[in-house]
């Protein structure tokens, strides 16, 4: 879809008219009917006419600031603003006339007055507004000079790596600013002075990066001249044409255009009408697209017999060959089920659908899993349990309509940002907020906003939490009868019911287990029930855990015991971690599922398989990741194909994982960056980035967008030709010429996604699944009228302790999350100016532990678990609780997963990264496993260079 730069600009947002009333006015001698609320600059230009403007786009309220979009209005003195001028029945507007030429001119030349006219060697020029505007309102000359006072030598601010602040060039139009309020909702920025000394500042006069500004680029987007400009449009100059594609980080699934000169990236600009987005973008998905063309990128195959020999670089035909009789051979010595495969999060739905589709087909076995297993499988198995279907039962924009939300185990400001900027929005405009997190995060408190509850528990009490909060909904009689009496199954509601009712369930009984006062939990649960539309949101912070499931089936209860279920504004809403999470998980990636969530043991699915596939399934389930790692270990395990996960350093106990790699025969590893699994690989198979494919990803609302290529694969294939030649040498043919064909085949076999098609992806922009012939155009809200499995099932969620336990030589609990300017294990981001906000992983100690232990800020410290040991810097900060320490894992060598315990989710082997004993204390040098990762890195990059080195 490659389209011209320039959108349309209707100049203020769309009324809020839930009435659907209309009005008839006469613009320019032309009747014209709009929305009753509608400004009368956007109605002029819903009929075809625009008013010159510089404050007003269509992204933000009205201000009224700049007096160019004066017109006259019959019977009214004066010359009213038409961006802050409603309609009205039968109002008469004009305007052009010659009066309003005068005045807009007369603007004109005042802005101009104090502006650089540098046009031709300004990095706006060819896409600035003020130029336009001058040259809309006739402007040729100005009259005034450059003698007294002016702005046009203040300095620029060039702190930030993305984008320049050129205070010489603002006009004070206050777009900025009014972005980062509304859009954003950081209120980093503001107006600094009075009258002529009026400028634009970050902060209390602070340079952008010492400001508390998080470099969304909101600000950029909305600024009409070059004060704000991207760093990449100032070296490369104006983009000529764009596509657009999918952002390829967290689960938010931003629309972004690329804008491009030929086949490089200028910039990426947030889509204004994607609907996962709404025209904004966080620092990852607007600026951190270089790791694409960065010098790590491998871009030839390479091969090696053992991990200890220097890698030979191949052609693509001997890397696959090599590949594949490797594969065969093990299989021949070992045995069927010998070999497996991970399905990446990372990568598209097509390309995840034919990685399973080869480990099915091609490997004849069922052992397939992907990156979901260590973070959202209890949200599958939790949902599909309570309400039938393994998916969030909402859209993002349904936030707009809560009226109570509750975020339990997630960061949005910093895991999904953008989705965080709505759910700030909607609490200023007065929703409610119950936070339920170890640590206080930024939603508890921050500009503007502040949450009724901060249910600051003990990690591991998720399940006595949320049975508390039920024991007071339904002891105190806040339950939703009808709802419930409609749409649930009376046995499992009865017994749910009598259960959470026991006194042992009570906010007071379980004090001490969770650490939060009763009166907080009472309050919140009181609120919650009883504050209109609720929502729930929640994260890892919920699934990684012992009872990862059961804290899933239990919010779920929460949801239908409060009827906050099957309409906007509620529902049960899993904040997915990786941009194709949900996707991975719905094509097929598990190895006791078949795409749509349908159990491999299933004869009549299985046998639609194997009429559409031409071979015979296994009807028991294969290995999950944990139980390929024993397998392994035990010697029945000897060979992985692995496409963009880095397992290596995602999963928990480092050396436990290091020692399964070591003991297998053939590793494979499609990556585009030598990761820490490679450095164990065999085969070193060149990815592709999202730039590079075409395809689609899946949101963590059902959103299935599209994915374009932007530019031709560096390695000269994009991931799911690759797996399609793989699949050719082992023996069973894929003949796929497009991805689009893969999606056709998803459709025809999954009943979720039946009537999608990239021609109605074309045409809608994105679908939400289920699409099929009930639901041609999607599925914004699930379970509207009822559940997917029939009745809502309540389950009984008994709280039992995680076997990690803290002790005298353990007395701290670790806990892990992310950071807003990294992703995941850092691979992309790490390789981009982001790691100017976050260089390592730090760990976060209350003032209280780190005084017991001597810790200053900034000092290195050991962290001891069970597991093993590593070290960091300590971060002292009362954002933690005492007893509890935090880190990110972004950078491997920090080594945050060396510490964290293989305790996993009782009904999916979800590790549970939340909840490690450790002891903290200062230390003077690396630990001994991060000496010998210094050592192994540094052995695998020459081996890598050798390679690089040999001729071709």
């Amino acid at each position: 879809m490659i389209e011209t730069i320039i959108a349309r600009d209707l100049g203020t947002p769309p009324p809020l008219n839930p009435n659907m009333e209309f009005v008839t006015l006469t613009i320019d001698g032309e009747r014209v009917t709009v929305a009753a609320g509608t400004s009368v600059m956007r109605a002029a230009a819903e009929s075809g006419t625009n008013i010159p403007k510089l404050c007003a786009t269509d992204s933000l309220e009205p201000f009224g600031s700049c007096r160019l979009c004066l017109v006259e209005i019959e019977g009214r003195r004066g010359y009213p603003a038409s961006c802050t001028t409603p309609v009205e029945e039968g109002m008469v507007v004009r305007t052009q006339t010659s009066k309003l030429q005068e005045l807009r001119k007369g603007v004109m030349e005042l802005y101009i007055s104090d502006h650089p006219l540098d046009c031709l060697t300004c990095p706006a020029n060819g896409n600035c507004e003020l130029q336009d505007m001058a040259g809309v309102t006739g402007l040729r000359e100005v009259r005034y000079g450059y003698e007294g006072a002016n702005h046009l030598k203040l300095k620029k601010d060039e702190s930030n790596p993305y984008f320049t602040f050129d205070s010489s060039k603002c006009i004070v139009c206050n777009r900025c600013v009014r972005a980062c309020e509304e859009t954003q909702g950081t209120f980093a920025l503001t107006i600094s002075g009075r009258g002529f000394e009026s400028r634009v500042s970050a902060g209390q006069s602070e340079s952008f990066m010492e400001s508390e500004c998080v470099s969304c680029g909101a600000c950029v987007e909305a600024c009409p001249t070059a004060t704000l400009q991207e760093k990449s449009v100032i070296w490369m100059g104006q983009a000529e044409h764009k596509v657009t594609t999918t952002c390829a980080y967290c689960g938010v699934g931003c629309s972004l255009d690329a804008e491009m000169k030929g086949s490089e990236v200028v910039r990426m600009v947030p889509t204004k009408n994607g609907k996962a987005n709404e025209g904004h973008a966080c620092v990852k998905g607007r600026f951190a697209w270089g790791y694409a063309t960065h010098k790590d990128r491998i871009l030839k195959p390479m091969i090696r017999s053992k991990i200890t020999d220097p890698w030979k670089e191949v052609s693509w035909d001997e890397a696959l060959d090599y590949a594949a009789s490797e594969f065969k051979r093990i299989q021949a010595k070992y045995g069927q089920d010998s070999i497996g495969g991970i399905v990446s999060s990372r990568c598209t739905n097509e390309e995840g659908y034919l990685v399973q589709k080869l480990v099915r087909a091609a490997f004849g076995n069922n052992n397939v899993d992907t990156c979901a297993r260590v973070c959202h499988s209890p949200t599958g198995y939790g949902l599909k349990q309570t309400l039938g279907e393994s998916a969030g039962t909402q859209t993002f924009a349904s936030v707009a309509k809560s009226d109570v939300i509750m975020v339990i185990g997630a960061n949005p400001t910093d895991g999904h940002p953008v989705f965080a900027s709505r759910m700030k929005r909607r609490i200023r405009q007065g929703a409610k907020l119950i936070v339920i997190d170890p640590r206080r995060i930024d939603l508890v408190k921050s500009p503007h906003i502040r949450s009724q509850y901060h249910l600051q528990l003990r990690p591991g009490t998720n399940v006595a939490m949320v049975s508390s909060l039920a024991h007071v909904i339904v002891t105190e009689g806040l339950l939703a009868e009808q709802f419930i009496a409609e749409r649930c199954d009376d046995r499992a509601f009865n017994q749910w019911r009598d259960f959470v009712a026991q006194e042992s369930n009570s906010p007071e009984a379980m004090e001490s287990v969770t650490g939060v006062p009763a009166e907080q939990v009472r309050g919140a649960a009181r609120l919650f029930a009883t504050g209109g539309n609720g929502a729930i949101f929640y994260g890892l912070g919920v699934t990684e855990h012992a009872q990862g499931s059961t804290t899933v089936m239990g919010i779920a209860n929460l949801a239908m015991a409060t009827g906050n279920v099957g309409r906007e504004g509620v529902g049960v809403n899993p904040l997915r971690g990786q941009n194709n999470v949900q996707g991975s998980c719905d094509i097929g990636s598990f190895p006791h599922e078949l795409p749509g969530y349908r159990h491999v043991s299933d004869t009549t699915v299985r046998m639609q398989f194997e009429a559409a596939w031409g071979v015979e399934l296994q009807a028991e389930p294969g290995l999950r990741i944990p139980n390929m790692f024993e397998a392994a270990l035990d010697g029945s395990f000897k060979g992985l194909y692995c496409q963009g996960e880095d397992i290596v350093q995602s999963d928990p106990n480092t050396q436990h994982v290091i020692s399964a790699m070591e003991a297998m025969e053939c590793i494979v590893v499609q990556d585009i960056f030598l990761n820490e699994t490679a450095k164990y690989a065999h085969v070193l198979l060149p990815g592709s980035s999202f730039l590079e494919k075409d395809g689609t990803f899946t949101n963590a609302e059902r959103r299935i967008s599209r994915v374009r290529k932007v530019m031709a694969p560096k390695a000269g294939y994009a991931d799911w030709e690759v797996t399609v030649q793989l699949s050719n040498r082992l023996g069973y043919p894929m003949n796929y010429k497009h991805p689009s064909e893969i999606m056709d085949e998803i459709a025809r076999l999954t009943p979720t996604f039946s009537g999608v098609s990239y021609a109605k992806l074309e045409k809608l922009g994105s679908i939400q699944w289920p699409c099929n012939d009930a639901a041609p155009e999607g599925t914004p809200t699930m379970h509207i009228d009822h559940f997917v499995r029939g009745k809502g099932r309540f389950i009984i969620t008994q709280y039992v302790p995680t076997d990690e336990k803290v002790t005298r030589m353990y007395p701290l609990i670790l806990t892990t999350g992310r950071i807003l300017s990294q992703y995941n294990v850092g691979a992309q981001t790490r390789r981009t100016e982001n790691v100017k906000w976050h260089a390592e992983d730090r760990l976060e100690i209350h003032p209280h532990d780190a005084e017991e232990r001597g810790i200053k800020d900034d000092q290195w410290v050991g962290i001891q678990s069970r597991a093993g040991e590593t070290v960091l810097r300590a971060l002292v900060t009362e954002r933690m609780q005492p007893g509890v320490v935090y880190t990110t894992f972004h950078f491997p060598e920090s080594g945050a997963n060396v510490i964290t315990t293989e305790n996993s989710d009782w009904a999916t082997n979800c590790p549970e990264y939340k909840v490690t004993a450790v002891q903290v204390m200062p230390v003077q040098q690396q630990s001994d496993w991060q000496q010998e990762f210094a050592r192994f890195h540094e052995e695998q990059m020459a081996l890598k260079d050798a390679a690089t080195a040999q001729p071709a």
